[in-house]
């Protein structure tokens, strides 16, 4: 870590954090809850690493309160959050449920009483399972469903939250649950699983339609990004570095901005009705950017059903995730985006960054978790560092504020600035999230470049 004095960041720079709701909230079954596609693939032998779920998670569904008021110790300004779409409509369809609505009721209005801006995302891979058993994201449909969803959230929300976010990560949603297996529900399709890209950004679109009808609050998507490392230097290497950077970087970015469908192998046109290219470049407000490594990448194998190959990063600390530590890929990303996209690009928040670590509590119950102090240190200087270079970053939010539920890896991953014992839900906060705290009250939010 940096013994630097950490640079300044423009006036009004926004800090926080994030959350979704499967990994925190528990309360699967409460006040009418209806099943996601996440509890169905929980319940599917060795779908999740040490076979746990998120019916319980972190509780947040009841401990609400005190998880705001560790949001107030902090001093945050914003706090990214997820609606549990079942919790709104269990079935995916119909009116909405009071009970579920009255719950983000309440923590809207709980985190304006502390002073902090709530930032409601609406779609953080918790389809209703009802959805899925009629095809899910690879059906149209699911795009108009998620649209109606999005009214009935906005139109009791709408006058509260400070900025909504559509879609979080499509790109991981695709790949990791309809194109891998890995994720929920649980489907293998490769490339034909580009319905999914389609039909969720077609979603996007309609859905920042009906936020405008109800809010005149700022309208983002999160996209994961990663920077393209190309391991090689042949022609058929650079080839493999294009696609993947189609695939993983432009397919969710290119039509978002009104430059229609990267070319991708295997992409079927025919899901492309007309008119949805338009409506999926309705203009937004802020483009949200998660980040947490690179990738390298290289020409496939003879025989390989993908036309790359993906290759662990040699030379760089590693998370346990096993993912490489590498600000300088974040300054490369927003160098990229900016070159990109130029005068399309709107101003970007990082709305994601975090590591996950093995923190454990010492015998006097302190988490010390120094790596994840310097994980944070670095990428913020990288964010200072672009926005030194002509990038519009303004805000960024740590993943996550509590150790949490996370996904297939169940309970196995900490990336908490706060340690949960997940026995007795009992919150302790980490060095780290003693160390942002300062880094906030220092008042770097609000100096002057």
């Amino acid at each position: 870590m940096s013994t630097a004095p950490m640079p300044e960041f423009p006036t009004g720079f926004r800090w926080g954090v994030s959350t979704s709701a499967h990994q925190i909230e528990g309360g699967a079954e409460a006040d009418g809850r209806g099943p996601s596609i996440w509890d169905t693939f929980a319940r599917e032998p060795g779908r999740i690493s040490d076979g746990s779920s998120g019916a319980v998670a972190c509780d947040h569904y009841h401990r609400h309160t005190e998880d705001v008021a560790l949001l107030a110790g902090l001093g945050v300004s914003a706090y990214r959050f997820s609606i549990a779409w079942p919790r709104i409509q269990p079935t995916g369809t119909g009116p909405a449920n009071p009970a579920g609505l009255d719950f983000y009721d309440r923590l809207v209005d709980d985190l304006l009483g502390a002073g902090v801006d709530p930032v409601a995302t609406l779609y953080h891979w918790d389809l209703p399972q009802p959805l899925e058993d009629d095809g899910g994201w690879l059906r149209r449909d699911t795009a108009a469903r998620f649209a109606g969803y999005a009214e009935l959230v906005a139109d009791r929300l709408g006058d509260r939250v400070r900025l909504w976010i559509t879609l979080n990560e499509p790109f991981i949603h695709m790949s990791l649950g309809y194109g891998m297996g890995a994720h929920a529900p649980g489907r293998a399709l490769l490339f034909d699983a580009f319905p999914v890209a389609h039909h969720q950004l077609l979603g996007h679109g309609l859905a920042v339609r009906a936020l405008r009808a109800h809010t005149a609050s700022p309208v983002a998507i999160a996209n994961n990004y990663s920077p393209v490392r190309i391991l090689g230097d042949s022609d058929a290497d650079r080839a493999a570095g294009a696609a993947y950077q189609a695939l993983h970087n432009r397919l969710f970015t290119d039509p978002l901005l009104g430059r229609g469908y990267p070319e991708l192998p295997g992409f079927d046109p025919g899901v492309v009705h007309p008119g949805d290219l338009d409506t999926i470049a309705a203009p937004i407000d802020v483009l949200g950017v998660n980040y947490y490594n690179p990738t390298g990448v290289r020409a496939a194998e003879e025989g390989s059903p993908l036309p790359f190959d993906l290759v662990p990063l040699d030379g760089y600390p590693r998370t346990a995730f096993d993912w490489p530590v590498a600000p300088d890929g974040l300054r490369d990303l927003l160098g990229w985006l900016r070159d990109t996209y130029g005068d399309a690009l709107p101003p970007i928040e990082i709305t994601e960054g975090g590591c996950a670590y093995d923190d454990v509590p010492d015998a006097d119950g302190r988490v010390a978790d120094p790596e994840r102090i310097a994980y944070l240190d670095g990428h913020l200087r990288a964010v200072a560092a672009a926005i030194d270079d002509g990038v519009d970053v303004r805000g960024y939010f740590v993943w996550s504020l509590l150790d949490n539920w996370e996904w297939a890896e169940g309970f196995t991953k900490r990336f908490g600035l706060v340690h949960v014992d997940y026995a007795t839900q009992t919150r302790t906060p980490k060095s780290s999230y003693t160390w942002f705290r300062d880094v906030i009250a220092a008042g770097r939010p609000g100096s002057e470049r």
